[in-house]
């Protein structure tokens, strides 16, 4: 599949919206194209009063592998580059943060990968549902990065301690970890009874009136900020002077090169 191809996939079937996230040949690794659609969707879903639902994939097995980190660090001064990805990751815990406001209902549907930013999508989502052979990584240390914007859903779905083990230690975790832990809420053998599980929960959403469900989830908001005030700009800042330093170079050439970084020895 070339760049050139839709980042991400689009269908409606009635009052629900599904959004692909289509990168197969990257595990649907997040890039700036894929940033831009996917602000352009929830700009689009924001303004929608006809759709309920928004069932939220990924194409070719997996769901998001986090973020592309062939954009990470590159061109540019050092002081371009520490902004540039202050920005970057800035707009992506926006991204997070609005698909958790969006008046529909959203449904994580997971399979293969799903890591580091892409735990972000997962607990953005209302409902999350994985098959057996998903698994789940926040490994930005390992990689000399930080978990900036993911931290504060990790925290909000699992609770602090768990999330705390999961982004300091990075290692992958089962489905059925994940179900155990609360991050995600059911767990299924495969694709066709994913699919049978998602067409469950939509079946009970069309029992709910469109208004009262949007109000729910507006009261759920409500309850209390995500993170303190301040703590995305923090964040971004702390994932910026990470990834234009020479621990995020090491630790993605080792990634690439599927070898340990120098500080693992």
């Amino acid at each position: 599949m070339s760049e050139t191809e839709t980042p991400v996939l689009i269908t409606r079937e009635g009052p629900v919206v599904r959004l692909t996230l289509n990168r197969p040949h990257r595990r649907n690794a997040m890039s700036n194209a894929m940033g831009e659609a996917l602000d352009a969707a929830l700009d689009a879903l924001e303004a929608d009063r006809d759709s309920r639902v928004v069932v939220l994939s990924g194409a070719g097995g997996h769901f998001c592998a986090g973020l592309d980190l062939s954009e990470v660090a590159s061109g540019g001064t050092e002081a371009e580059r520490l902004a540039a990805q202050q920005a970057r990751n800035h707009r992506t815990g926006q991204r997070f943060l609005r698909l958790s406001r969006l008046p529909q209902v959203v449904v994580a549907a997971i399979q293969g990968s799903a890591h580091a930013g892409g735990l972000g999508w997962v607990c953005a989502a209302d409902i999350a549902i994985a098959t057996s052979d998903a698994r789940f990584c926040a490994p930005e240390v390992r990689r000399g990065l930080v978990p900036a914007q993911i931290l504060p859903w990790l925290t909000r779905r699992m609770g602090r301690s768990a999330a705390t083990r999961m982004v300091l230690r990075g290692d992958v975790i089962d489905a059925v970890e994940a179900g155990r832990l609360g991050l995600v809420h059911q767990v299924v053998a495969d694709a066709a009874a994913l699919e049978a599980a998602v067409g469950a929960v939509l079946a009970d959403l069309r029992q709910g009136a469109p208004m009262a469900l949007a109000e729910t989830k507006a009261l759920i908001a409500a309850l209390g900020p995500l993170s303190p005030e301040g703590y995305a700009e923090a964040g971004a800042q702390a994932f910026a002077k990470c990834a234009a330093g020479p621990e995020a170079r090491e630790g993605i050439a080792a990634f690439q090169q599927k070898r340990p970084p120098a500080w693992a020895g």
